[in-house]
């Protein structure tokens, strides 16, 4: 521990603490926490014996981190933001084994926000300041509120420079820049009779024979669907009623666009990550599969997903 920095008012009893460390003043480690290298631990937090924290952690003040936690590399947690381990918490009463709640790597958790126990807070995630964690948060997600609900994504709704991609007006396929990611705006015609919207599969925007299909309806608007990438199926999505946001990530790059109009769709290719959230009460999405129904094509933890997306790059 030559290279930990511990407050001369601090109490540190772990000798698990990497190198570069930095614990300050009245902030209190037990035995048995392992902390990495680089890490910031400020005045006043105090962590308790089961705990773990990775490399390059920024925990601010009046944060305690109770038995069950594990923050993961490069996570920062801000001031006075609560862990709870117990779900029925009974004075004088004791779990044998405590819930374990895990913020990945990157993620951030905002001043004064409460996570509730067992739950998983997404690589990249961002929790809002206040903001009451009930169930676990997908990676990449922006959530605020009590109880916390989406309300966007990291790289994809302006809390890094970008915005909501604006679909074209014109027909034809427009790029997201997203992997293989592509919107297609199929031909309408309006007259005295109504509207019609019309294609042909496959083309330009569809480029596979659909061998299945499914339609998503009566979706409470809070509620978010997807969260998942393929191995080998391709997807075509088309909002025939109402609206719905879709959120892509080809594990670098992240865009989102508005399904508003039947004659609006996007096109998912393979090992891309798709969400689809924000369904307006009477949204109705019809999703075009390019194979039948199989399990194992479904790639649904994130962390999975990119180690995948990165060996395939390699």
């Amino acid at each position: 521990m030559n290279d930990v920095f511990v407050h001369d008012r601090a109490l540190c009893e772990s000798r698990h603490i990497g190198g570069g460390t930095r614990i300050w003043a009245f902030a209190h480690v037990l035995e048995g926490a392992r902390i990495g290298g680089d890490c910031n631990i400020c005045d006043g937090v105090f962590v308790e014996d089961e705990v773990v924290v990775g490399d390059r952690v920024t925990v601010k003040s009046g944060v305690q981190l109770w038995n069950g936690v594990e923050l993961e590399d490069d996570v920062f947690v801000g001031p006075n933001a609560t862990f709870t381990n117990d779900r029925f918490p009974r004075s004088r009463k004791w779990l044998d084994e405590y819930l374990r709640t895990v913020v990945r790597r990157g993620a951030s958790i905002g001043a004064n926000a409460t996570i509730l126990p067992g739950v998983e807070v997404g690589a990249g995630a961002m929790v809002g300041a206040g903001a009451v964690v009930t169930r676990s948060v997908p990676a990449n997600a922006v959530v605020a509120g009590n109880p916390a609900r989406i309300q966007g994504y990291v790289g994809s709704e302006g809390v890094d420079g970008k915005s909501v991609v604006v679909p074209p007006a014109e027909t034809g396929v427009t790029e997201l820049g997203v992997g293989n990611v592509h919107l297609r705006r199929f031909e309408s015609f309006v007259d005295l009779r109504g509207r019609l919207a019309v294609g042909e599969l496959p083309d330009d925007g569809v480029p596979f024979t659909p061998r299945r299909w499914l339609v998503v309806y009566e979706v409470p608007g809070r509620e978010i669907r997807g969260e998942h990438a393929h191995r080998i199926c391709h997807q075509f999505l088309i909002c025939l009623s109402g609206s719905v946001a879709v959120a892509t990530d080809d594990g670098e790059n992240r865009a989102e666009v508005l399904l508003d109009d039947p004659a609006l769709g996007i096109y998912i290719p393979p090992l891309v990550w798709g969400s689809q959230y924000h369904y307006s009460p009477d949204a109705v999405l019809l999703v075009f599969a390019s194979d039948p129904y199989d399990p194992d094509d479904y790639i649904r933890s994130y962390d999975e997903f990119r180690k995948l997306v990165g060996a395939q790059s390699s």
